[in-house]
């Protein structure tokens, strides 16, 4: 079975996957979710149903009925920072076409949201009637993907949101070149500058989503503490290059599947 690492927030599930329990092999052994590095498409379908099969249980012991994947809310990630609303469209209208963005939101219950990483940020948000996820690049930081999520969510419902990052690069294996480095710092400020284990330029990424959601006005963050690049469990592109993607998903239950 898929390993994963769970927060719950009231009706909110977050679930961050790792490379465990898939039928992938080689460099994408073998829980890899995403569709478009290379792997086998029947073993991606297969991981990701495995990963389906595994969310409602974590939650409430028994298997109640959810959408299946290819109903899931899932992005075609171009490290920018347009933020998608799952509010009002059907929901058969996702598999159809996936969009082109780097960040989700959504009011709706039992409507999954994911975004896929290999070393960038992935990021859930949570507030009272709604949640988000952000795929959180160093570009995305600079475009300010994080705000423009956090602000779609404060448009569908009031109320303080918080934020879980999940497994990402952390500085001591993530050397950065100066002038990247520079424009970061110019658009969050010297915290996001770091060394590598070796003293290299580094850039920090979980101080970068910290600030950012400082900015948007979003104090509290838990952190899952994991670096992909230094986690055997986990892909890493810094680390390995060709390799899979992990996800985070989050949904958020509605009261008839909270009761089972």
């Amino acid at each position: 079975m898929p390993a994963v690492i769970v927060r719950t927030v009231g009706d909110v599930l977050i679930a961050f996957s790792d490379r465990k329990g898939g039928v992938s092999h080689g460099s994408y052994r073998s829980l890899n979710l995403g569709d478009h590095v290379g792997d086998a498409p029947e073993a991606v379908a297969e991981n990701r149903a495995r990963l389906r099969r595994l969310l409602p249980v974590i939650r409430s012991g028994t298997e109640p009925a959810a959408p299946p994947v290819e109903a899931w809310v899932w992005l075609r990630q171009v490290h920018g920072d347009r933020v998608i609303v799952a509010a009002d469209e059907p929901r058969t209208t996702w598999p159809r076409a996936v969009p082109d963005a780097d960040a989700a939101v959504t009011d709706r219950a039992d409507l999954p949201l994911v975004v896929l990483t290999a070393d960038c940020a992935p990021v859930a948000l949570v507030a009272a009637g709604a949640i988000g996820v952000v795929h959180a690049g160093w570009p995305g930081l600079e475009a300010g993907v994080i705000g423009r999520a956090v602000t779609a969510m404060r448009e569908l419902v009031d109320g303080p949101v918080q934020a879980i990052l999940g497994p990402c690069v952390h500085p001591a294996r993530y050397e950065f070149g100066a002038d990247l480095l520079t424009r970061l710092v110019d658009r969050l400020g010297p915290t996001v500058a770091s060394r590598t284990a070796s003293g290299a330029l580094a850039l920090d990424i979980p101080a970068a989503v910290g600030v950012a959601l400082r900015e948007a006005g979003v104090d509290r963050l838990d952190d899952v503490g994991v670096c992909t690049a230094e986690s055997a469990d986990h892909f890493s592109y810094r680390r390995d290059g060709t390799t899979g993607r992990q996800a985070v998903v989050v949904m958020r239950q509605s009261a008839s599947n909270e009761s089972r």
